[in-house]
């Protein structure tokens, strides 16, 4: 079950079933097409996530259970760096922003460049999707309190991942989630060689199509530097430079859902790949509650 079939669940049923609600390593985010040119500036990127009240998408859409991301490595990992940089909800913050990028002609609340051109983006996402599509409608409504016109263009998963988000055709936004184990480097979504193209056969999977010398160098690094604080330091240094740069706007990660009947007990959901059921030796049956 996804965490709003469970939350609406457990409303109907919470009487007869224990409910956990376990945060994992599914990061959704928004890859950005970084070949468009309004997308190219990191100061459009950075107000586009400072208009994005996160908290509230999480507790109105999923009563607080997904966890706001602030990058694309869970607190949950060892090598997450709790002082790393973080982007606050600041309407005021963002719009600073967009008139420094040249975004400052407001015509009708829509913001203008000197060009006068309109300052539109396109959000795809999986159709039929209804977290997803409540959350772009969220997005829509925030992002245009600071000026920018969002038009939704959805796509059936086949067809968006298919094709659409793996050759790089969504003109400027695709909100997905991708899902990792503890310490996976992200070399094939963030190295520049890992840029699909028509020339590469379209294999890769940085989407966004991020270039980045100093991105490229540490994750060289990190994948042969072993010795447990010069590791940590490299993932540190990763996660900065991600959220500096910012390919990608992080959302939240999703949370697993786990109901299970109130006799077993024991069960400690992990929260990422690896199954809960490598720690079976501690489920138990309640005698009491175990049925007959």
């Amino acid at each position: 079950m996804t965490v709003d079939q469970a939350l609406a669940f457990e409303k109907r049923h919470g009487d007869k079933f224990d409910f956990q609600y376990k945060s994992g390593l599914i990061y959704e985010h928004i890859d950005l097409n970084l070949d468009n040119p309004t997308l190219a500036d990191r100061r459009v990127r950075r107000a586009l996530l400072h208009a994005i009240d996160r908290k509230a998408i999480s507790q109105q859409l999923f009563q607080g259970r997904q966890p706001v991301a602030h990058g694309q490595t869970n607190p949950l990992d060892s090598i997450y760096d709790p002082d790393g940089v973080q982007y606050a909800f600041d309407p005021a913050k963002a719009r600073a922003l967009l008139a420094e990028a040249g975004w400052n002609d407001l015509r009708k609340g829509v913001r203008h460049n000197a060009a006068g051109a309109r300052l539109q983006l396109e959000l795809m996402t999986t159709a039929g999707n209804k977290s997803r599509e409540l959350v772009q409608q969220v997005l829509q409504s925030q992002w245009r309190e600071v000026g920018i016109d969002i038009r939704i263009r959805n796509e059936p998963a086949r067809v968006f991942f298919g094709d659409t988000v793996s050759q790089r055709k969504f003109r400027h936004l695709a909100m997905y989630a991708w899902i990792s184990a503890p310490k996976g480097v992200p070399r094939t979504t963030l190295h520049s060689t890992q840029i699909p193209s028509k020339d590469n056969g379209w294999s890769g999977q940085n989407y966004p199509g991020f270039a980045n010398p100093a991105m490229d160098a540490l994750l060289d690094e990190v994948e042969v530097v072993c010795e447990p604080a010069p590791n940590k330091a490299l993932w540190r240094k990763l996660q900065r430079v991600y959220a500096e740069e910012l390919p990608a706007l992080p959302l939240y990660f999703r949370a697993n859902p786990y109901i299970m009947p109130k006799w077993l007990k024991g069960v400690t959901p992990t929260g990422h790949q690896f199954t809960s059921a490598l720690w079976a030796e501690h489920w138990r049956a309640t005698p009491n509650d175990t049925p007959k």
